[in-house]
């Protein structure tokens, strides 16, 4: 059918520009973020891309259903604005019929969503964990940049490195302050390298042919070591796997699983779906009333009811993590909730006009 090649076309070019806004925005953001964590020694440079990719994937189930939302929105509301939509009436292509060619076009929409929530997001976010995991526990000297002064240890620590290996994996002519319990240590070494200790997962800086000075700022009692190999305890690991997200599990396990948090997981991933068709069909019954004529009002109406709908979402998925809601209820009273604002919205003017009729009619009996 021409007009529902027409209403899909446009749609679909609104899709691409909104889509690449945001994106665009989202992650300039989180490249922010992680330079700061790259500069900071948490990640290795390399990393930074890598993890921006996989991301920018893993946000698609929250980022395409507010895109396929507002992209609806606004199509329907140019249509409007230029009288299309009444003319299509005319023609035969009423609210129904309306609602119908959207929702085909939703469900499309929804598949393609389902595929990355269930698969493909939790396969990226899975892939950040390792990434994680392996700047955790790789013994190298991420964020140390020789010629420079490096924060350890929430500002307990200074190191300083005249140069680093071709290998970037020994500092050499090395130079760190520690303070403890009210004493200034100084080691000064040759050459160091940093060490994971694989059953405890602390990390430590291992020093090679050194000196060490131990005392109290202002006293003129310290204690001078020499050394062939001195350990420094910079950073308290918590056993092999440092990072793993409940997002990150395949489906089979948290169909299965019983436990609060993977039964919210779930249904989180599943909402993903109900909400590509939920909230198209609310772009399509926003139109039907004067204010979809008024761009801005509308976008500010369906950003609202968007934060509204989301954040009633999230807060039933945090209940049900804490085993606060049972998950029989879960998120489904959400989906119910606006399941019912939809039907009243599109019964609302037959409703009005009953009742409209229905008071004129007392007036005027005598």
């Amino acid at each position: 059918m021409i007009l529902e090649r027409y209403i899909y076309l446009e749609i679909t070019q609104r899709i691409f520009w909104i889509a690449g806004i945001l994106i665009l925005v989202f992650s300039t953001d989180k490249f922010v973020d992680y330079l700061g964590d790259a500069a900071a020694g948490k990640i290795p440079t390399d990393f930074v891309i890598k993890m921006l990719t996989l991301r920018l994937v893993s946000m698609q189930t929250e980022m395409l259903p507010a895109i396929l939302f507002l992209s609806i929105l606004l199509a329907l509301a140019r249509l409007n604005q230029d009288n299309e939509l009444v003319m299509m009436a005319v023609a035969g292509v009423g609210k129904k019929h309306l609602l119908y060619i959207v929702g085909k076009y939703c469900l499309f929409f929804s598949i393609i969503i389902g595929v990355i929530s269930f698969m493909v997001a939790p396969w990226a976010i899975s892939k950040m964990d390792e990434l994680k995991n392996e700047a955790w526990h790789s013994a190298n000297i991420t964020g140390i940049v020789s010629g420079k002064f490096k924060e350890l240890d929430k500002g307990n620590g200074v190191v300083y490195i005249e140069k680093l290996s071709d290998d970037k994996e020994v500092m050499e002519n090395v130079f760190l302050q520690l303070n403890h319990e009210g004493k200034n240590s100084v080691l000064r070494s040759g050459s160091a390298r940093f060490e994971v200790d694989e059953n405890s997962g602390n990390r430590y800086i291992v020093f090679e042919n050194g000196t060490r000075y131990l005392g109290k700022p202002g006293s003129l009692e310290y204690q001078i070591t020499d050394y062939e190999k001195y350990g420094v305890l910079i950073q308290s690991g918590t056993g092999d796997i440092v990072f793993q997200s409940t997002e990150a599990l395949p489906m089979r396990v948290l169909m299965v699983s019983p436990l609060p948090r993977h039964q919210a997981e779930l249904q989180w991933r599943v909402s993903s779906i109900i909400i590509c068709m939920l909230l198209g069909l609310l772009a399509v019954l926003l139109n039907q009333y004067p204010f979809g004529q008024k761009t801005f009002s509308l976008i500010l109406l369906g950003i609202l009811a968007y934060f509204i709908y989301n954040n009633l979402l999230g807060i039933s998925k945090n209940l049900v993590e804490r085993d606060q809601l049972t998950p029989y209820i879960g998120l489904w009273w959400v989906h119910v909730l606006l399941i019912m604002i939809l039907v009243m919205i599109y019964h609302y003017p037959l409703i009005s006009k009953h009742w409209r009729l229905r008071f004129a009619s007392k007036l005027n009996k005598p």
